[in-house]
């Protein structure tokens, strides 16, 4: 991960020789009708995954409040780059991506304080875990990047990863020894997945389905509606619902591109966001529920397992940042012990 700390010094030196608003389009003044901004909206999972529907929900507010000085145009199935590329885009201004929808802790890897939100077994329900990404926590967490043209206008809702393999349930960490399992370049699902005996290896999200087809990877680990919506049961057998981490995702624009924006046109983008996420975390709480049925359909075998020996093997993925974390370790702590159910 060398070079992603290269590339955020690279971004502090480019923040401090550049002024002026870019957002991809190489302008300074502010959108009009007649000169519109079209932002460029990039995610690395297909068109029928919550977060595509609702960042298009999101386009059409915008385009409508703004009466079409300000659009944006979609990118799923990861056309303009994996979640890390598509952060890197942003952080190095490219030009190729003005927002990006991904999990909250692919972030982590220009400041590791945003892997908070993301430990093993942090939350038993949705209402929790959206109520920890709406805190003052995560705030301080986000804050910190904008030093990276970051700035976070909202929180989608990926739900609660699960595991997947082709060779048989996964009953007990036992079971995932030696797993070489997808996950994406992502520490704090790295770490997890390492501290369950798995073998992980990062691959972006549009290559998965290839490479689990061809035998490259035994396992991988996603929500229900991703597995689902991208078809994933046609190349895996078996789905264990271990939820072992809570995938809350920020809905981040270039901070460069917002100060492209009028005041009036930040409220109408900042409101658009939200709205859109509300309407995506509702649809990924209801898609949760219902496609389990529909992935029994598909012929997928799926089990249940105990979470306790999960939660014991995973416990140190956290207390091993507590020096990174800084303040904001105790802090989660205790709002854990105040808001858990």
């Amino acid at each position: 991960m060398q070079h992603r700390k290269q590339a955020a010094a690279i971004a502090i030196i480019l923040l401090l020789l550049t002024t002026g608003c870019v957002g991809g389009n190489a302008r300074k003044e502010t959108p009009t009708p007649e000169m519109p901004l079209n932002l460029k909206i990039g995610v690395s999972t297909g068109s029928a995954d919550p977060r595509n529907i609702a960042a298009q929900k999101f386009a059409d507010e915008i385009a409508e409040k703004t009466g079409g000085a300000v659009t944006a145009t979609v990118s799923g199935g990861g056309v303009l780059g994996s979640d890390a590329d598509l952060i890197d885009a942003v952080v190095l201004r490219s030009g190729k991506v003005d927002i990006v929808i991904t999990d909250a802790s692919n972030f982590s890897n220009y400041e590791i304080r945003m892997g908070v939100s993301a430990q093993p077994f942090m939350f038993n329900d949705f209402d929790t875990a959206w109520a920890f990404m709406d805190s003052d926590i995560e705030a301080d967490a986000e804050e910190t990047l904008q030093r990276h043209n970051i700035r976070i206008l909202a929180h989608y809702c990926n739900g609660f990863r699960c595991v997947t393999n082709a060779d048989g349930p996964i009953n007990t960490p036992d079971d995932m020894k030696g797993l070489v399992i997808r996950t994406p370049e992502n520490p704090i699902i790295m770490s997890t997945m390492t501290a369950l005996g798995a073998n992980p290896q990062p691959l972006g999200f549009s290559e998965l389905y290839a490479a689990l087809r061809q035998g490259t990877y035994d396992a991988q680990e996603n929500p229900i509606p991703v597995i689902y919506n991208n078809r994933l049961y046609e190349v895996q057998k078996y789905l264990s619902i271990t939820n072992h981490i809570y995938s809350g995702m920020c809905f981040a624009i270039s901070e460069e591109t917002w100060q492209c924006l009028s005041e009036e046109q930040q409220r109408f983008v900042l409101a658009a966001a939200q709205s859109s996420a509300e309407y995506d975390r509702e649809m990924n709480r209801r898609q949760t529920e219902e496609l389990l049925s529909a992935l029994e359909e598909e012929g997928m075998i799926i089990n249940t397992p105990d979470p306790e020996p999960f939660i014991k093997a995973t416990e140190s993925v956290f207390s091993a940042n507590e020096r990174a974390y800084g303040d904001l370790y105790g802090r989660t702590l205790d709002w854990l012990d105040q808001h858990r159910k």
